[in-house]
């Protein structure tokens, strides 16, 4: 059933699922009657301060229960969350508190100081923090709890009014921010949950930042449906396997670095992980050879997805008791229309099995970003069609398969290389942990083709093998003409891999 705003999830997950657990984390459990009132108590505070409908409250921390409670007190008066990733530094905080004009940040105390210092450049009428340890000019955020419950959601919320500014990663200039309604965050929550099979039997463990749309739409499909989230405040490999074993967790959410991770951890075989029933996977592609290494570790289907920003989550998935096609990222959600053009401009689609751009639209877009019209109207052209920059392709089933960004792509002497062909062949090599592959400039060629690799705990990586390897496996054309073994790559807040950030390690 279609709630009436985002603020309704948890006081439905309240009447429904009472003095449940909602929320474990560090130790402490929060049942969703607690979250529900406590987000309510929030909510009269903020009232009380003169935050109105419609204004920005930007969230600035790492996971925590906190968190869950602020974004839900913003979302039921009415507020616009704007969630920041806990891992921007304070000017980098500030720039987007100012570009979505907030008027409040909640956050946690180290978060908040850096952006208290410099409040005298924002918009910001009230900054509020949780900790323990409000910096000087912020509020605490613990005596907000102490109020009235109140009749929340306020009347009045209507599923077309604005609820999330969420900014995009900045991959190309500043980062924009998709502006995203009640019903684009509801819809893409209620479909995620459904394909997924997520019910109140479910205990799920997380380590996903909240503040991303991956992690945003598997907090809200939790409340939804009554299932226990297992919260952890960062990623630790050997601490969330011993979490999906202390609590018989049936579900794991992660990047494909974070299974990476758990695939090399030297005592993954120490922990019983048999109350695993599916997991999924989004962010980046994850190859065939490791998703078929992850089903075996885990010993349950690993479901692959693929979303953007600027659908509030997810865009294609798998159904729990689908089809298998290894390697897909799924399915148009549903309500969702995917194709596939040309790259050059024709307007062509594309055959079944032909590789382009994909574009998606349908009732989970956003409306645009904000305050930048031009931005908008060159991401959705005037058929409402979202143009993702991912290259895909589509069997004759309507199945998706991930080929490369297209700012990604690297030319070499006129032919095209896709980095994730390589990094699925690399990966297949017994002493690979990890792989990035990025470019390289070259005075004849234009660009070349290098791989970053990280070493399997134990292995003694020898490039050469890693070469013949690839020779074995690839046209020579595409075969990388330099190999660096690195101790770790960079990644973004949700543990992704950043390739823009590759040439960093050249140094090294």
């Amino acid at each position: 059933m279609m709630h009436s705003s985002v603020g309704d999830l948890i006081r439905q997950g309240a009447r429904h699922f009472g003095d449940k657990a909602a929320v474990i984390f560090e130790g402490r459990s929060w049942t969703f009657r607690e979250l529900d009132q406590a987000s309510s108590r929030l909510a009269w505070h903020l009232q009380r301060l003169g935050i109105l409908a419609g204004e920005k409250v930007a969230l600035y921390s790492a996971n925590c229960p906190e968190w869950v409670i602020a974004y839900y007190a913003v979302m039921k008066i009415g507020g616009v969350v704007t969630p920041l990733n806990s891992m921007l530094t304070p000017p980098e905080a500030v720039y987007v508190v100012n570009d979505c004009r907030a008027a409040a940040i909640i956050g946690s105390d180290d978060c908040i100081a850096g952006v208290c210092s410099s409040r005298s450049r924002t918009g910001l009428r009230e900054c509020i923090a949780y900790g323990g340890q409000p910096p000087e000019g912020a509020r605490d955020f613990s005596a907000l709890l102490d109020a009235p419950l109140g009749d929340y959601p306020v009347a009045g919320i209507q599923s077309s009014d604005d609820c999330t500014v969420c900014y995009t990663s900045g991959t190309t200039g500043q980062p924009k921010g998709a502006v995203l309604s009640h019903r684009s965050i509801l819809l893409n929550t209620e479909s995620t949950a459904a394909m997924h099979g997520r019910c109140a039997a479910d205990t799920m463990v997380n380590a996903l930042p909240c503040p991303h749309v991956y992690g945003k739409v598997m907090l809200n499909a939790a409340i939804a449906c009554g299932v226990t989230l297992v919260m952890h405040r960062t990623f630790n490999a050997e601490r969330i396997l011993q979490s999906i074993q202390d609590h018989r967790a049936t579900i794991f959410d992660g990047v494909p670095t974070m299974y990476m991770y758990l695939l090399n951890c030297p005592r993954l075989r120490e922990f019983d992980l048999s109350s695993l029933t599916r997991c999924s996977v989004g962010g980046q592609a994850l190859s065939e050879a490791n998703t078929r290494r992850v089903e075996q570790a885990f010993g349950c289907r690993l479901l692959e997805a693929w979303g953007m920003t600027e659908l509030g989550g997810t865009g294609t998935t798998h159904r729990f008791d689908g089809p298998r096609k290894m390697g897909s990222v799924g399915v148009a959600m549903p309500g969702m229309d995917i194709r596939i053009l040309a790259t050059d401009g024709s307007g062509r689609g594309i055959p079944d099995g032909g590789i382009g751009e994909l574009q998606i639209r349908g009732p989970v877009m956003m409306r645009g970003y904000f305050g930048q019209a031009e931005a908008t109207a060159q991401a959705i052209d005037a058929d409402g069609w979202l143009h993702t920059g991912d290259l895909a392709r589509r069997d004759q089933d309507g199945y998706l398969y991930l080929v490369d960004r297209l700012k990604d792509i690297i030319i070499t002497g006129g032919f095209k290389i896709y980095p994730n062909e390589l990094e699925r062949v690399i990966s297949e090599h017994a002493g690979v942990a990890m792989v990035a592959v990025g470019s390289i400039a070259d005075e004849i060629k234009g660009e070349l083709a290098k791989a970053y690799l990280v070493a399997r705990p134990g292995s003694m990586l020898d490039l050469s093998d890693v070469d013949r390897h690839c020779r074995e496996r690839l046209a020579a054309y595409k075969v990388p003409k330099a190999y660096q073994i690195v101790a770790d790559l960079p990644k973004g807040g949700t543990g992704k891999v950043v390739r823009r950030r590759l040439h960093e390690l050249d140094t090294q």
